[in-house]
C-alpha cells in the first residue's frame, strides 16, 4: 500500500533546502516511530552535526549503520567508513540445493514460470518460502538462478535475516551483455545494472501497468523515437522485449538523458522515471547548489523519490561488487546546481 501523505514529512523535506535548525525542528515534531525511520534518523544526525552536536550526530548514524539501503550507506560514510559488502555466506551445498529442488511448491512455481504463467507462479513461489530458514532461502534463490528466474533470486535472497549474500541480492545476469552494451556508449555498467534491478528485476518480458516493456521498461513511443534517432531501421514494436533491442534502446535513451542533464546520474535517473522535463524543472527551482542526497529526498513525486534512492544505492553496490573497491555513494550523488528551465528535446 502507498504510504499516506504526511504534512510533517513534506515540511521536513522542504526545509532540507533551507536551514538545518528548521530541519531539526520539523523532525522533532514527528512521532517517535517516524523519527526512527532511517531517512529521518540520518537527516536528524546531519542537522545535529551542522549545529555542532557531533556526538549526537554520531549516535544517530550508528543507530542505522546496519541498514543496507540508501541511508544506511550514507550514515556509514558520515562515520568515516568506506562502503563494504557483507561477508559472503558459505556457498549453497549440493544437499541444500537438492532439498530446494525436491520442494513440491517450488517445483510447481518453476513449471508455472516456464509456462509463462507469472501471475500464478509468483504467489506459489512466495507461499512456499514461508517459514524457511536463511539457508533454505539461499538454496531456493540459487535454484531460481539456475532456472534463470532472476527476480526470484533477488526477492528470495532479500528475505534472509543473518546470512546476507550480495551475489544473489545484486545478481548481474546475462553473461556480461549488459556491461557490453553500456561500454559501447560510455555508460557506467553499475548504474545500468542498478537501474534494471529497480525497473524490471531482470524480467526480460516485464510489462508495467502504464505500458512500459522489457528489461529497461521502455514506453512504446520512447522506443520508437530512440530507434529512429539511432537508425535502428529494423525496429518493430513486437521486438521491444528482445534482449538486444531493449538494452540497445534503453541504454541509448539513458545516455541521451544523462548528456542532456549535464552528466548527473541523479538527475538522469529521475528523468528516466518521471521524464527529463521534470528533472529540468525541479533543478530550476533550486535556490543554490545542494547535495545530490538532498535533491533526491526533496523530489516531489514519491515514486520518483524512492526510485532515485533505490537506483543510486543499487549502482553503488554494483560498482563495489564489480571493482572490488569501496565506492562513495555521496560522491556518486554529487552536487546539483540550479539551471534555467530550458526546453528539453527528449520524450
Amino acid at each position: 500500500m502507498p504510504k499516506p501523505f504526511r504534512l510533517d514529512e513534506m515540511l521536513a523535506r522542504v526545509r532540507l533546502r533551507l536551514h538545518w535548525q528548521k530541519v531539526k525542528k520539523a523532525i522533532d515534531k514527528m512521532s517517535p516511530k517516524q523519527r526512527a525511520e532511517p531517512v529521518w534518523t540520518y537527516w536528524y544526525g546531519r542537522a545535529l552535526a551542522a549545529q555542532g552536536d557531533h556526538a549526537g550526530a554520531q549516535a544517530r548514524y550508528t543507530s542505522i549503520e546496519n541498514d543496507l539501503d540508501f541511508y544506511g550507506q550514507l550514515a556509514n560514510e558520515e562515520l568515516g567508513r568506506p562502503m563494504s559488502i557483507p561477508p559472503f555466506p558459505a556457498p549453497v551445498t549440493a544437499v541444500e540445493l537438492a532439498g530446494a529442488r525436491s520442494n513440491l511448491g517450488l517445483q510447481r512455481a518453476i513449471k508455472l514460470f516456464h509456462l509463462g504463467w507469472r501471475p500464478e507462479a509468483v504467489p506459489e513461489w512466495n507461499f512456499t518460502l514461508r517459514g524457511m530458514s536463511d539457508r533454505q532461502l539461499l538454496a531456493a534463490a540459487e535454484l531460481a538462478r539456475r532456472e534463470q528466474i532472476f527476480d526470484r533470486v533477488v526477492n528470495t535472497s532479500l528475505q534472509t535475516k543473518h546470512e546476507i549474500d550480495f551475489r544473489q541480492r545484486f545478481i548481474a545476469p546475462f553473461e556480461g551483455r549488459v556491461t557490453e552494451k553500456a561500454h559501447q556508449i560510455n555508460l557506467d555498467p553499475a548504474w545500468v545494472y542498478g537501474l534494471i534491478r529497480q525497473e524490471s528485476r531482470f524480467i526480460t518480458d516485464a510489462h508495467s501497468s502504464v505500458g512500459a516493456s522489457g528489461l529497461m521498461q521502455l514506453m512504446p513511443a520512447t522506443a520508437r523515437w530512440v530507434a529512429r534517432k539511432i537508425g535502428m531501421n529494423d525496429f518493430t514494436p513486437s521486438s521491444v522485449n528482445d534482449f538486444d533491442t531493449n538494452t540497445i534502446l534503453g541504454t541509448n535513451y539513458l545516455s541521451m538523458v544523462l548528456n542532456d542533464l549535464d552528466g548527473s546520474q541523479v538527475l538522469a535517473t529521475a528523468g528516466y522515471n518521471a521524464g527529463p522535463r521534470r528533472s529540468v524543472l525541479w533543478r530550476s527551482k533550486l535556490q543554490g547548489p545542494v547535495e545530490g542526497a538532498i535533491f533526491a529526498e526533496t523530489i516531489p513525486f514519491t515514486e520518483t523519490r524512492l526510485y532515485v534512492k533505490h537506483v543510486m544505492s543499487n549502482a553503488a553496490y554494483y560498482a563495489t561488487m564489480f571493482t572490488g573497491r569501496p565506492i562513495s555513494l555521496k560522491a556518486r550523488l554529487g552536487v546539483i546546481s540550479p539551471e534555467p528551465n530550458t526546453k528539453v528535446n527528449l520524450p
